[in-house]
């Protein structure tokens, strides 16, 4: 058995046209879920109690489980749930409409979140208490003072973890394949499918992962610089 490595260059360029859709995959959940973060760190500053025990169970859920069980139960859960309302309100569409990504973009969004909302309540935490005491001594409301004192400051202590998420998420839409999105790894299989080259079709997908890392480590760098400037002043 030898290396092809010409089929490496060949399997590449089949993977590459599923880029997109795996960058989707990963910046969309990781979008929504700073959102659903936010709101979960909002529901437990102000103790909306109505709303504690759910955001608690929401956190430690999906925390708790693997992001391939959310996949599936999205993909097999919200199309039983959709059907039925639209046979209910008669709305004439089925959730055979809607493209498998969304479902898995769901998922990872909520899975995100869960994540995102114990980073950024680390980096809460992790802010000097003055900081709060200071800014009620200048007038500021609690609320004032977490959106415009806490808030910022967190975010920035979180960053590079937000992006150890973001680099986490990429390499986990590969289990997208299993509802069949044609995401990089499951793109590879196919390409090697008709030769048998799997090592040269994952060492490609590895090189393209690679580069996709390199690509949110290179901009994490640029917003970790930036953030140090705006701390400091220079902004």
């Amino acid at each position: 058995m030898e290396l092809d490595i010409p089929f490496i260059g060949t399997a590449i360029k089949q993977m590459m046209k599923t880029v997109p859709l795996t960058l989707a995959m990963t910046v969309i959940p990781i979008i929504a879920g700073f959102f659903i973060a936010l709101g979960n760190i909002t529901v437990r500053i102000f103790r909306i109690k109505w709303l504690l025990a759910f955001s608690a169970f929401y956190v430690s859920f999906f925390r708790s489980t693997p992001a391939i069980l959310h996949i599936m139960l999205i993909y097999l859960g919200v199309p039983l749930i959709a059907d039925h309302f639209s046979r209910t309100f008669h709305l004439g569409w089925s959730a055979n409409q809607i493209p498998v990504a969304v479902f898995v973009i769901m998922a990872l969004s909520l899975t995100a979140g869960a994540y995102m909302t114990e980073i950024l309540r680390s980096g809460i935490m992790a802010v000097d208490t003055g900081q709060a005491e200071a800014a009620y001594s200048i007038g500021l409301t609690r609320g004032q003072m977490i959106r415009r004192v806490i808030l910022p400051q967190a975010f920035m202590i979180s960053l590079p973890n937000f992006t150890n998420i973001g680099i986490g998420f990429l390499h986990t839409t590969s289990i997208a394949a299993i509802v069949a999105v044609p995401e990089i790894t499951g793109t590879a299989t196919i390409a090697a499918s008709d030769n048998y080259a799997f090592l040269e079709a994952f060492i490609g997908a590895a090189v393209i992962y690679w580069g996709l890392t390199l690509i949110l480590e290179a901009v994490n760098t640029l917003a970790e610089k930036r953030a140090a400037r705006y701390q400091g002043g220079a902004v």
